[in-house]
């Protein structure tokens, strides 16, 4: 709107142009002068926003591409106590990404005992702490600022819980492992309780010029029997009998458990990091379940063998080649679990990285 447009306009037809009638078209061609200024200036900023926008374009382009693929089976227990979380793309749970990060993507694995309670909060909350925990802006020292998010998201976590099984009648006495795979840009952060594991894939040329396998563990297991968690347990007042806290608990770390805390137990996790590269091709996370019946290195070569299989697959919507293959090898993979006698819950987590 002009600036006189709720003024009346001058009744004078003749003569000299009044002093009003010339301070009103000085005021417009100021006007329009400012907005013509004040466009050029929009254009600008709009035109460095597109230019930020595809720079993050292409440097989400020059990342990893993650899928998830998820196969859960209750074997022989009356309940499925395990629960899971694919969010290969978490931005929309964050309020920021810190400025120099396209992407972050979570997976997590938790194996529930005593009950389904403690591993279904953990997978609804966890990831809802760390997102609002998560470092945002030009954060210098990135990596610390997210190992702290995460060690404060597991307590958190657990606190929450063990709040809300203490105010119930009878308190609920549910616990759980916990393996997070927190994937920023191109760098593997894995936060881990307890005794699921999660493991990456690579390949590796070997002196014949061969193509051959490497299996990196990516977390470290929790139970009574190593040293240091003997330790802390025993420390606390508590003892190790049969491998487990009080001859009851078969794990040392743990979210839940409540009436086992004051006997060393925690809720810590051991924090490990890894720099994608383009050699890696899968990372497994799964609960024990998986892992009583196969050793890390034969879960991997299980999922490869699928995936190399000459034959063609049949082919399903909207699924590349590929992605069908991953699909067939994840399910096939728990599935042999259970054929193997596993009696247990088991879940297994399939990444893919692709290019």
């Amino acid at each position: 709107m002009d600036l006189f447009d709720d003024l009346p306009e001058p009744t004078q037809t003749s003569g000299p142009v009044s002093a009003a009638v010339t301070a009103q078209r000085q005021s417009k061609d100021k006007e329009e002068e400012e907005r013509s200024v004040k466009r050029k200036r929009e254009d600008a900023d709009s035109h460095a926003e597109e230019k930020e926008e595809e720079f993050k374009k292409v440097c989400k382009e020059g990342l990893p591409v993650l899928k998830g693929y998820v196969a859960a089976r209750r074997g022989e227990r009356e309940e499925m106590q395990d629960a899971h979380v694919l969010l290969p793309d978490m931005s929309s749970c964050l309020s920021a990404l810190p400025g120099q990060v396209s992407r972050v993507s979570y997976f997590a694995v938790f194996d529930g005992h005593g009950g389904a309670r403690a591993s279904q909060f953990a997978a609804e909350h966890l990831h809802h702490n760390l997102a609002k925990k998560f470092p945002s802006g030009d954060s210098e020292n990135l990596d610390k600022l997210i190992k702290k998010c995460l060690l404060d998201t597991f307590r958190q976590t657990d606190e929450d819980f063990l709040k809300k099984a203490s105010s119930q009648k009878p308190a609920w006495k549910d616990g759980s492992t916990a393996t997070c795979v927190v994937v920023v840009d191109d760098m593997i952060y894995v936060a881990n309780l307890g005794d699921s594991r999660a493991v990456l894939c690579r390949m590796e040329a070997a002196a014949d010029g061969v193509r051959r396998s490497v299996t990196l563990a990516l977390s470290k297991e929790h139970n009574p029997t190593i040293y240091e968690e003997r330790m802390r347990i025993q420390r606390a007042g508590g003892t190790v009998r049969d491998g487990r806290v009080l001859g009851v608990l078969e794990v040392s770390r743990s979210i839940g458990d409540g009436q086992y805390k004051r006997c060393g137990v925690i809720s810590t996790p051991d924090l490990r990091r890894c720099q994608l590269t383009a050699n890696d091709r899968f990372i497994i996370l799964a609960c024990d379940g998986l892992f009583k019946v196969f050793s890390a290195d034969e879960a991997v070569k299980f999922v490869l063998n699928i995936l190399q299989q000459e034959e063609s697959v049949e082919q399903k919507p909207g699924l590349t080649e590929e992605e069908v293959r991953f699909e067939a090898a994840c399910q096939q993979l728990a599935s042999e679990a259970v054929r193997r006698g596993c009696a247990d819950n088991v879940t297994v987590i399939l990444v893919s990285v692709g290019s």
